[in-house]
């Protein structure tokens, strides 16, 4: 059975898993460390998850829950990361699909922003998500949630 995790603190497509989860009747867990509460949808597909705050404990939930079955929304790359090691998906909410061949570069231009960021740089943040972002992201969705069912290699 295909679940999908939402990395829940700061996903701004919550809604847009929800419509397609309940279309397709799929398990989701928003899972949340509890610092930004998030109002729970009257969806009983939807189980609201509250770890304990801290860094990387709501990562660290979903990694040892995922499989290759299983579908994760998260702008975190180090946990992209992670859920691609345990044989799953996962996506950004702008639609970009993490895989193994792109996830390397990935944590590297992390690395890289991280460390000009500690020297002073200012690198900026995330640009807004927009309606083509949202589109992107359903299509993406769609497309993993399917091959995820059909248990399609990622």
């Amino acid at each position: 059975m295909t679940t999908i995790y939402i990395d829940g603190d700061a996903c701004p497509v919550r809604e847009e898993v929800f419509r397609v989860a309940t279309r397709l009747q799929l398990k989701v867990f928003v899972v949340s460390n509890g610092s930004r509460p998030i109002r729970p949808p009257d969806n009983p597909l939807v189980s609201m998850i509250t770890v304990s705050e801290g860094a990387d404990i709501a990562d660290d939930w979903i990694a040892e829950r995922m499989t290759a079955a299983d579908v994760c929304i998260t702008s975190d790359i180090p946990l992209a990361g992670r859920c691609l090691e345990a044989g799953g998906r996962a996506l950004s909410p702008k639609g970009h699909g993490w895989t193994t061949d792109n996830i390397g570069t990935a944590l590297a231009g992390r690395a890289i922003g991280q460390h000009l960021r500690e020297i002073g740089v200012t690198t900026g943040g995330p640009a807004p998500l927009t309606k083509a972002d949202r589109s992107k992201f359903l299509s993406a969705l769609d497309t993993a949630v399917n091959a995820a069912l059909r248990g399609r290699p990622r």
